[in-house]
């Protein structure tokens, strides 16, 4: 996606990561265009040492270009001053890691850090779907469910970056996280997200009531979105958002059903993200606008 017509790029090269619990992607940015994106599995999750190789490795060959920064997401909450990453959802080893000071050291390029649903839903909102709304969520559900908010035009991310982090609300018998993100399928079906994604495809009538019921549980994470944040607009991101067609309707009738301001309800839009670049996008402006700070301090 172009977007040239945007002042804010000036003509430089940045490298942009999106850093998930089960992939790490990455690519090129400049002038709002991405280029070179390749993605590949996070291997080795429970050895630091292993996964910080591994990024290291994979951003490698960016570096052949001429970079003004290093743009990442990353599934945590994070010291955005210091980039510092505190207990990473689902990446074991990753307790409290230095990531700014480890890539600085490697590529002797700056390094700007965030979490990855608040450069998701920043990008959505400068680039993408939610570019007509003031106060907009970005939800991400994949291997788990992360939550990036935006208040009045302004990403709001809490004292340490975790504003939104629903997924360990309290929901039945465990949290939000375990019903409404990818582990449904395995712990109430024992098969994969892809699995019944597939079993869709192949015999509907057979398998529907499998995406209704996800989307009743995803329907409950989003009801604690607009109780705490009565958005214009909720954008959903991540890989669990491709089947969005399969539980739309149970996760609206759920909604419709049981929130208890009727006429809100009327006005929220929900959509399911279009752009696969969209994080990268938001992780590259983050980046401008932590380097831009920066220079404006001095």
């Amino acid at each position: 996606m172009k977007l040239a017509f945007l002042p804010i790029y000036e003509k430089e090269m940045n490298i942009v990561v999106d850093l998930g619990a089960t992939n790490i992607r990455a690519g090129l940015e400049k002038n709002g265009v991405i280029s070179e994106e390749r993605s590949v599995v996070l291997e080795n999750k429970d050895c630091l040492e292993a996964t910080l190789n591994q990024i290291i490795d994979f951003l490698k060959p960016y570096t052949r270009h001429e970079i003004r920064n290093i743009g990442i997401g990353v599934p945590s909450v994070v010291d955005v001053q210091n980039g510092i990453v505190y207990n990473a959802v689902n990446i074991p080893s990753w307790k409290r890691v230095e990531l700014k000071d480890i890539l600085e050291d490697a590529f002797r390029i700056p390094v700007f850090v965030n979490n990855d649903v608040n450069c998701f839903i920043l990008g959505e909102h400068r680039f993408g779907l939610a570019r007509a709304y003031q106060s907009v969520v970005g939800v991400c559900v994949g291997t788990g469910i992360g939550t990036g908010v935006i208040i009045n035009n302004q990403l709001y991310s809490g004292a340490n970056c975790g504003a939104g982090e629903l997924g360990h609300l309290p929901y039945l018998e465990h949290d939000l996280e375990y019903y409404a993100s990818g582990n449904f399928f395995e712990q109430q079906y024992g098969i994969t997200a892809v699995e019944a994604s597939h079993k869709m495809q192949e015999s509907p009538a057979d398998s529907q009531f499998m995406w209704d019921e996800y989307g009743f549980h995803l329907a409950h994470a989003l009801m604690s979105v607009i109780y705490a944040y009565d958005p214009e607009a909720i954008v959903l991101g991540g890989s669990l958002a491709k089947g969005f067609p399969y539980f739309e309707k149970g996760m609206w009738r759920t909604i419709e059903s049981k929130f208890a301001y009727p006429e809100s309800i009327k006005r929220l839009k929900i959509y399911q993200s279009v752009d696969e670049t969209i994080s990268l996008l938001g992780a590259s402006l983050l980046a401008f606008q932590h380097s831009r700070s920066l220079v404006d301090s001095k």
